[in-house]
Order: structure tokens, then sequence, then C-alpha cells
């Protein structure tokens, strides 16, 4: 796969402003519903009076976007309003808005983070000795890894998983543990783990949310879903 930056140099970069992001066409997916929530913890940027101000900023990509942005590119482009002044927030917002729809032709969300939701009521996978879940449980998967396929680096994540049927908590564990030296973006592990598990046990409900660690003060965290329940907010895992 050819990126402009990943695993690249980029310390004598010229490309600037929206330029710096680097789109990846989607693979094709019949998951009807799903968004990409995107958690900037170092965002930087001056107000009208030309003092700093450090955000978090929140990015939700929907899954049905043509492509998705190429995680290093995002940083590289938001890095540069370390030094740029906005009279008010919401001029700051449209002008990344209008850049990140523009690379995925897609409309998106984008806000400051005010506060984090809580983790849902959940049963933790890993400690489980059950031989199947209960029906409408969340499920936690703690340790999921996978690697980056284009520099190899290891991607660690929580992996979250409701299902409106029983499930077998074996071939789960197998299933995710799996993972561990799989080449793919987070985003399509997400979408995998769905699909397996919908077609393994012909779920008619089912939500999958992977959790994965911030890297260079970014977190991708993928929800894909049969239906819009809305079970997996924006929360924040404590090793986030």
């Amino acid at each position: 796969m050819k990126t402009k930056f990943l695993g690249k140099n980029t310390t004598n970069n010229s490309i600037r402003g929206k330029r710096l992001l680097d789109q990846i066409k989607r693979d094709e997916s019949l998951i009807k519903y799903g968004h990409d929530i995107w958690n900037v913890y170092d965002f930087l940027y001056l107000d009208d009076i030309k003092m700093p101000k450090l955000r978090i900023l929140e990015i939700i990509i929907p899954a049905s976007s043509l492509f998705i942005v190429e995680s290093k590119s995002m940083k590289l482009y938001l890095n540069e309003f370390y030094n740029k002044s906005f009279k008010k927030d919401a001029d700051i917002l449209k002008t990344i808005k209008k850049d990140i729809e523009e690379i995925t032709s897609s409309s998106i969300q984008i806000s400051f983070v005010k506060q984090f939701s809580k983790e849902p009521e959940l049963l933790h996978l890993n400690k489980s000795r059950s031989v199947k879940t209960k029906p409408n449980t969340i499920l936690k998967f703690n340790g999921f890894r996978s690697i980056c396929p284009v520099t190899s680096q290891p991607d660690l994540a929580n992996i979250y998983i409701y299902s409106n049927k029983a499930l077998s908590t074996d071939w789960l564990k197998k299933y995710l543990i799996s993972y561990q030296n799989k080449g793919d973006f987070h985003e399509q592990c997400v979408e995998t783990i769905f699909s397996d598990i919908f077609n393994k046990f012909d779920c008619s409900q089912l939500e999958v949310c992977g959790r994965f660690q911030r890297r260079g003060g970014i977190d991708i965290n993928p929800i894909r879903g049969t239906h819009n329940k809305n079970l997996f907010k924006n929360f924040r895992e404590f090793n986030q």
C-alpha cells in the first residue's frame, strides 16, 4: 500500500495545509451502521488575541465514507494549527470540517470534547469461565493486538461486543487472539470482526467497538453494527 507519510521521515516535508491529508479508499462493506471516532488529545491553536489554547478534538467519520484518512497525515495536518489564530471556536471547527469532508467525500461531525462518557456495564471476556454468554450482553476483550499493514508496528486495543444471541466465549477468545500478527488498519479490523461474528452466530443485532490505544496524541475508535443502537459512545479507558 502506497501512502504519503506513513513509515517515512517527514522532517523536510514541504507539503502544507489540507494537501497533507492522505486518503485511503475504504473496503466495500455491507455493514448498515457505523462510524469512526477520532480523539485528538493534543490539539493546539491560538485564540483571537494569539494566546495558545490546548483542547481535545473529537472527529466522527461515518463508515459509509468513500475514504478514510491515514492517521499520520491527520497528525501532520492538525499539528499545523499551533500558530494559527481564530476569533471563534466555530471558525476553526468549520475549517477542519471542510477539509476532512473534502478528503473523505462524506459529511462528518466535529466538536471539542468537554467530558467523556462512562464505560458501559459489561462482562470481561478474558476472565469469563462460562461456555456461552447470555443474550443481550456487552463483552469486553482486553489486550487485542494487530499490526499496521505499512509499518508492521503493533496496534493495541480493547474490543467491545454486543449481541442479542448467546456467543461461544472459547471461540471468541481464540478468534480475537488470532489477530496478533494480522496486518490491517483499525477500521478494517473492526469491520472484519463484526462480519465474522455476524456470520458465525447469525446475529440479528450485533455491535462491535474497538477502543485503540493512542498514537502521537490520537486514538481511533471504530464502531460497526446492525442497528443504530448507539451503545458505545465516546468513552475513554484509563490506559488510552
